[in-house]
């Protein structure tokens, strides 16, 4: 019972959040960060990708050049 009262305390809290109350402002903020993160990995991992790709393309032609001589 003790668990119930101090959950109650917890979500008495009229509705705010940790930095006060929530209005648009804020998430619209909390949105275009989503939004912007996720933009921003996208790019980062493409970017790594094709950086291990042309890695791998290299190694393949030293490889088949090794291999026929030239």
């Amino acid at each position: 019972m003790r668990l119930l009262s101090e959950l109650a305390l917890f979500a008495s809290d009229n509705g705010e959040g940790l930095v006060g109350e929530t209005d648009d402002r804020i998430i619209t903020f909390f949105s275009l960060g989503v939004v912007v993160f996720f933009t921003v990995l996208v790019v980062v991992l493409s970017a790594l990708q094709a950086s291990l790709e042309r890695r791998k393309e290299q190694r393949k032609a030293s490889e088949l050049r090794r291999r026929v001589g030239w």
